[in-house]
């Protein structure tokens, strides 16, 4: 089954900034995500055989009580690789981005004796809005902002992401609160 660990911010965090994706001037060059997908990614796993969950589970089973409960808050929009070649369009973490890194490196480093490679690029915090529909497209990321939303982190999901006719769809498989 194909997996990621992440941080599902509140429904109204992800209506607001489906709303503020789709008013951007560029919003026609991406297909936007929908509302009910839009997440931090922590680390992603890619196909891990059902007898290889457990393992997993248990390792992220240590999360409870290695952090404690933070505040978040988005930031601007910006685009991988580049606002000029955007492939894909994001809104950045401000506050609470160091902590997000914590949580992230703490993910990385339980996994590692499960059999997951250590993420040797540097962790940018961002919630994913969109991808490019051709080769890419221009974002003036400078112009528009998001609007400012904040909202509390308390623990990681572990996700299933399964493929279907209307698309990807995702289901927790287990929530690790801290």
């Amino acid at each position: 089954m194909r997996t990621f660990v992440a941080v599902f911010p509140p429904q109204s965090v992800r209506e607001a900034l489906f709303r503020a994706a789709r008013d951007l001037p560029a919003s026609k060059a991406f297909r936007l995500i929908g509302r009910e997908k839009l997440h931090l990614t922590l680390k992603f796993l890619g196909n891990v055989a059902e007898d290889d969950l457990i393992r997993v589970e248990q390792a992220l089973g240590q999360l409870r009580g290695r952090h404690e409960p933070f505040e978040v808050s988005t930031s601007g929009f910006g685009a991988f690789p580049s606002e000029r070649r955007a492939r894909i369009l994001w809104v950045g973490v401000g506050e609470g981005s160091g902590p997000l890194r914590a949580v992230a490196q703490s993910v990385d480093d339980l996994l590692e004796p499960a059999g997951f490679e250590i993420e040797r690029r540097p962790y940018v915090p961002h919630l994913t809005l969109g991808r490019a529909r051709g080769q890419g497209a221009k974002l003036d990321a400078a112009s528009v902002y998001p609007p400012a939303l904040r909202f509390s982190v308390s623990g990681v999901d572990l996700v299933e992401s399964v493929p279907g006719e209307g698309g990807v769809t995702y289901s927790v498989l287990e929530t690790y609160s801290f």
